[in-house]
């Protein structure tokens, strides 16, 4: 056994040797994610403290659970996760059959040049900056924009997209997956070129359809990613995406849309709660954190998926 250890040993110091310049390529990366990931997480110490800025960290007073007592005894909080857990788990839900759904209906197409020009078209738009698509919807989803008039054209009744709280989850939940359903296709159809294509030439041998060739075919041998990009989405179950609600959110459906990540942000620098804001989002960090070791070990367990 001490043989074999030290062999090991031998062999991963050879590694290391044989890979040197690959490690030091991979250096300004690792340091740039200690300094600007790693090094802030100090702060997270003033979730314990009342902190005040001309105190510091140093001199503030400590007050324990304190924030962590309040946050679970005010209301809102209550409101806000029940909101980002709709708002994220549909998106989830969603972001993972629609583009399934897209790559399995692109992948019969047979023209080429048709089927990457579409492929590009539905991935663009997730190189757009949600500052821009937030202006974008408020505009033509707005009483006068174009949305609602080619409604009224059509003779159905106007709909107060962004004024309604049901309506403004729909938005986001809608508007999210067009937004970002190309990324997805593109990871179902790499996978879908890996399928063997003798399988769909026996299945053709016995008389079956392009329908039965994709359920008994397509979908099991894709079946994997889709387990896998399903599990570790769930570790974003937390994420309801704070750049597109920030920028789409207003006062009269902050109710049915405020998230944690807005909440965090207005009362931490807006009103300058710097303890409350941290204790809510060290709260949401632990609890991702929990969920992303689930997910992959769930990964792990039903994909046989694994990083290391």
């Amino acid at each position: 056994m001490q043989a074999s250890a030290q062999q090991a040993k031998r062999s991963g110091q050879g590694g290391l040797r044989r890979n040197g310049m690959l490690h030091l390529f991979l250096l300004p990366s690792v340091i740039l994610l200690i300094v600007y990931s790693y090094i802030p997480m100090a702060g997270i110490v003033i979730a314990f403290q009342n902190y005040k800025t001309y105190k510091g960290i140093g001199g503030s007073e400590w007050v324990g659970l304190e924030h962590f007592r309040t946050m679970f005894m005010d209301e809102r909080i209550v409101q806000i996760i029940e909101n980002t857990l709709v708002i994220a788990l549909s998106k989830m839900a969603a972001g993972w059959v629609a583009p399934l759904i897209f790559a399995l209906l692109l992948n019969e197409v047979r023209i080429l040049l048709l089927k990457r020009a579409v492929q590009t078209l539905v991935y663009l738009p997730h190189f757009l900056s949600w500052v821009i698509l937030g202006g974008i919807l408020t505009d033509m989803l707005s009483e006068h924009g174009i949305v609602n008039a080619a409604m009224r054209a059509l003779g159905l009744p106007s709909v107060f997209f962004l004024g309604s709280g049901g309506w403004f989850r729909f938005t986001l939940v809608v508007s999210d997956i067009w937004k970002e359903f190309g990324f997805g296709t593109i990871i179902y159809l790499a996978a879908l070129a890996g399928v063997n294509p003798a399988l769909y030439e026996a299945a053709e041998i016995d008389g079956a359809s392009r329908l039965r060739q994709t359920f008994h075919v397509t979908l099991p041998s894709i079946i994997k990613v889709g387990v896998v990009i399903g599990t570790l989405s769930l570790g974003n179950v937390l994420n309801a995406g704070f750049d597109q609600v920030f920028n789409m959110i207003n006062p009269i459906v902050a109710g049915k849309g405020e998230i944690i990540d807005t909440y965090v942000y207005k009362v931490g620098l807006l009103q300058g709660a710097f303890s409350f804001a941290t204790a809510v989002g060290l709260f949401k960090s632990v609890v991702s954190l929990v969920l992303i070791a689930l997910t992959y070990r769930l990964a792990y367990k039903y994909a046989n998926y694994r990083i290391f």
